[in-house]
């Protein structure tokens, strides 16, 4: 049962990060956006048998999405002092829009994935498609959404396996989360927005173009990118998919798979040295996405190359 007398924790998870966590949780999560260097991110997967949490406000917008449920899990909440009796189960998720109370206990133990997103960066996302003003994102109860739950595994898979090499894949599934929300679940229905269509001018593919190339490897994020055509994140990656027939980070993978080639056929670098040179975490990370794409390892490349 919860206290619903307890005080208030107000919490700033962008300027706290993992120490906003340990206020709540009495830990550090398993994985965080902070752990892996995604500095403009905040991102947590963490693992909690039952439990009781205090009551808390957040500065921000706070998404809880369910991803490893072994079986139901009885959940007492209350948002913005509105009580519900949930039975999750895996695929559920929450919304605690910023600046609204919160507090939950549940009775077994489960995994999810927590993201935070800013308001302001929730409206530099969206500005050029909606007033931002406009726009206030709602409150939910565990609800089943199968996008935001893709969503959820996917970020958790970055977060465990790929960690700094994947900022900009994390970049782009915030920014479809984001879109997701806006959509689904804020005032602003689907009617209210001004489509987006074309391309990218030439010019500006260009510009961004010789960004990629000329910082290949490094860990480009999606905001880099975008910034360099002097566009918002969620506009540039919707034109440039428009464009290029490419997300940007599959733009990024497959740059770095062509000049992973090039290097290869000079004979002067070891495959390792090669994914350090191309952007890739390691040897193994390059053979991944280059058997992915090409078909064969970079080393049966390499010899296919030599007869």
């Amino acid at each position: 049962m919860l206290d619903k007398s307890s005080e208030t924790l107000s919490i700033d998870l962008v300027k706290e990060r993992e120490e906003g966590y340990k206020r709540i949780f009495k830990r550090s999560p398993l994985f965080s956006s902070q752990s892996v260097g995604w500095d403009n991110l905040t991102i947590v997967y963490d693992r909690q048998p039952a439990i009781e949490l205090p009551k808390t406000c957040f500065k921000q917008h706070c998404i809880g999405i369910l991803t490893d449920i072994p079986s139901t899990i009885q959940t007492d909440r209350i948002i913005d002092g509105h009580f519900q009796e949930e039975h999750n189960v895996q695929g559920d998720f929450v919304i605690v829009p910023a600046n609204t109370t919160h507090q939950s206990a549940w009775y077994s133990e489960g995994a999810s994935v927590a993201v935070v997103i800013d308001p302001l960066m929730f409206s530099q996302a969206i500005y050029e498609v909606v007033d931002p003003d406009k726009i206030e994102l709602l409150p939910k109860f565990a609800t089943p959404d199968p996008f935001v739950y893709q969503i959820g595994v996917a970020l958790k898979s970055a977060l465990i396996k790929n960690g700094s090499t994947s900022r900009l894949y994390a970049e782009s599934l915030m920014n479809a989360l984001i879109l997701h929300l806006l959509e689904n679940y804020s005032t602003t229905r689907k009617n209210s927005f001004e489509p987006i269509a074309g391309t990218l001018p030439q010019y500006k593919l260009q510009q961004v173009i010789d960004y990629i190339q000329a910082y290949l490897d490094s860990d480009l994020s999606l905001n880099q990118l975008a910034a360099s055509v002097q566009m918002s994140p969620h506009y540039f990656s919707r034109l440039f998919k428009e464009t290029t027939g490419f997300t940007p980070h599959k733009y990024v993978i497959n740059c770095r798979i062509e000049r992973a080639k090039e290097l290869l056929k000079q004979g002067k670098l070891s495959i390792a040295e090669i994914a350090k040179e191309v952007g890739f975490v390691d040897q193994s990370h390059l053979n991944r996405c280059f058997k992915r794409k090409i078909g064969i390892t970079p080393k049966q490349f390499l010899l296919k190359y030599k007869k």
